[in-house]
């Protein structure tokens, strides 16, 4: 009879018992995820404001030392970033993309993901 009344508001909704579990299961599994999220954000949050409020002294006292606006001096740091991202190093001894440097990222993919 209780299986029957479930049923019943399942297909009130067009929806069969596994279907109905499925998108429970999904609901739950969203809410689990928004939960731990915000949790997450309030552990690290804090965290990270007091490091951003470093890094702009550290700005701020290098800018100042140097006689550089702020402005330039983050224009420069973009570069800089930029630079990084694509595999430029200011110290480099060799090429990143020579071709050992080539042949060991190959390497790597092939054994990792496979070919």
């Amino acid at each position: 009879m209780m299986s029957g009344q479930r049923l019943q508001g399942c297909r009130s909704l067009h929806l069969n018992e596994d279907n109905g579990r499925f998108v429970l299961l999904a609901v739950l599994i969203v809410l689990y995820l928004l939960c731990g999220a915000a949790v997450f954000s309030a552990i690290e949050r804090p965290s990270e404001l007091r490091a951003h409020g470093r890094w702009h002294g550290t700005l701020l006292n290098f800018s100042e030392t140097f006689n550089i606006s702020l402005q330039e001096l983050n224009s420069f740091l973009r570069e800089y970033e930029a630079a990084i991202a694509t595999g430029i190093r200011a110290d480099a001894l060799r090429p990143r993309w020579d071709f050992t440097g080539a042949f060991y990222f190959v390497g790597t993919v092939v054994s990792t993901i496979g070919g």
